[in-house]
């Protein structure tokens, strides 16, 4: 499993100082798009990212205090049939934990003390008997007491599969002011970029803009739905290397196709990781 970063909730408020500078913008049918990405979308992608993991660690908190007494009053399989119910009901429409019930994440999971997966949310449950503590300490840490949040690697499962690189937010469960057990959650960075590009077009539908965001972590790049055109447009991971060394709280630039100007800014998402961060495409109508 490749290196991580894990950090306590209390940081978030504090971590977005960079700035995104503008270079070399030109006046032409891009320049508006590049402004807009500094002056607008960058920072609101940032807002999403911090707002997203703050609102599920406040779910989780409250997820984990109605799944406790599952950790201690029954064992076994009755146990896992009975926190997995619970688990279903913490996503429910009526019935769950509001802000768990819409959001990108692909699992939730209940562990033991040991960090074992006891059950997901999901049949059939591929992560039963993992055990998460010892692929990602940030789930340790949280049985030790304290939540957190890292950005990690799941080996894949299956020959062929690759690797899903996941954003993993886990909490402590007490019961009686012990700690018996933790919940976690993740979110793959593919599903990220899927739910920074909706809330982008969702807040600007109707205007004919087009917006589409990417994320990336060091060389790799993670993105869904977006159309094959655009993806050759990207900046290359040796291409952001060099922008970023020149301009380390980002940077933006320009590309045509079909007759069409595309304003593309970098970004840093240092919260997440110091190779992390998105590149956010703009095109405005003609």
């Amino acid at each position: 499993m490749d290196c991580y970063i894990y950090r306590s909730v209390r940081t978030l408020i504090f971590v977005f100082t960079t700035t995104l500078l503008l270079s070399g913008c030109e006046q032409n049918d891009a320049a508006n798009a590049r402004r807009l990405i500094v002056q607008k979308h960058a920072p609101r992608v940032a807002q999403i990212v911090i707002q997203d993991i703050q609102r599920h660690f406040a779910g989780l908190e409250k997820a984990a205090t109605r799944i406790a007494p599952g950790f201690v009053r029954v064992q076994g399989a009755q146990q896992e049939k009975d926190i997995r119910k619970v688990l279903r009901l913490i996503r429910h429409p009526i019935k769950g934990v509001e802000q768990l019930i819409i959001t990108p994440m692909s699992f939730i999971a209940a562990v033991d003390k040991n960090g074992v997966v006891i059950a997901r949310d999901t049949e059939p449950d591929r992560m039963k008997g993992m055990n998460l503590a010892e692929l990602f300490p940030v789930v340790k840490q949280a049985l030790s007491g304290e939540q957190g949040y890292a950005v990690g690697q799941f080996r894949a499962m299956k020959k062929g599969e690759q690797p899903s690189v996941t954003i993993i937010m886990a909490v402590p469960s007490r019961y009686q002011n012990e700690v018996v057990g933790g919940l976690v959650v993740g979110i793959p960075l593919w599903r990220l970029a899927q739910r920074l590009s909706r809330q982008l077009q969702a807040e600007h539908a109707g205007k004919g803009v087009v917006l589409w965001v990417y994320v990336y972590r060091g060389e790799k790049l993670y993105h869904y739905g977006t159309p094959h055109s655009m993806d050759e447009l990207v900046p290359s991971a040796e291409e952001r290397r060099k922008g970023l060394s020149k301009s380390p709280g980002g940077f933006t630039g320009e590309v045509a196709q079909f007759g069409s100007f595309y304003g593309f800014g970098v970004r840093p998402i240092r919260i997440l990781g110091d190779d992390i961060g998105v590149v956010i495409f703009r095109m405005d109508p003609k």
